[in-house]
């Protein structure tokens, strides 16, 4: 059976972000696709300090939540992140937690689904939601869309539940990301996933 990994970006459980991320849980269920959802917002992970120790164990010298959910990440075939807006930006918390996840775990995210959500009062969500898509893109991660912007708006998640075409879109959003997984799982067994090549690296050290 397939499945998604979603991450709760804010630190409150049941909050706006949270409504929005189960919306999408429930058409994954009729999808067939196996779910968890992990709340991040709320726990004590500091950044990276490049200290590229990862690089000699496979995970990262600072052993918290980030070590936890890396084996979920791997087993995953897709992985949603989500996101209150703070200042026009993601929450810091969550920034840390996916510096380090991806940059300290070995696998591949060759090909794996990502789709990033986000939510605010009012402004932000677009200048959010490009900060998170970046993971993936970097990543080789194919990004799921829906018929709008991943967002949903409120300051409560009263509010969120109001937003109709907020949650419309995350069911959107999750039929296209469950239709996508699928597909590429079909496609891996027919096809095999596309080469990717990792030989030339660029820094022009020379200075030239």
């Amino acid at each position: 059976m397939s499945k998604v990994l979603l991450i709760n970006g804010s630190p409150n459980v049941n909050g706006c972000v949270a409504t929005a991320l189960k919306e999408m849980i429930k058409v994954f269920e009729q999808e067939g696709v196996q779910t968890e959802m992990i709340t991040v917002g709320n726990k004590n992970i500091r950044g990276c300090i490049g200290c590229d120790k990862c690089n000699e164990t496979g995970k990262c010298v600072f052993d918290d939540l980030v070590n936890e959910v890396a084996p979920k990440f791997e087993a995953a075939d897709g992985l949603v992140i989500g996101s209150p807006v703070y200042y026009g930006s993601p929450n810091g918390t969550l920034i840390s937690f996916l510096d380090r996840l991806f940059y300290s775990t070995p696998f591949k995210k060759h090909f794996k689904v990502g789709a990033a959500v986000v939510s605010c009062r009012r402004g932000g969500n677009s200048a959010s939601f490009d900060v998170l898509n970046k993971y993936f893109t970097i990543s080789s991660m194919p990004v799921a869309s829906a018929n709008y912007w991943n967002q949903v708006h409120g300051f409560t998640a009263e509010d969120v539940m109001k937003d109709l075409e907020g949650l419309q879109t995350m069911r959107n959003l999750a039929r296209n990301m469950a239709f996508m997984i699928k597909a590429i799982g079909d496609a891996r067994e027919k096809y095999g996933l596309p080469v990717l090549e990792r030989g030339a690296f660029t820094s022009f050290p020379d200075g030239k």
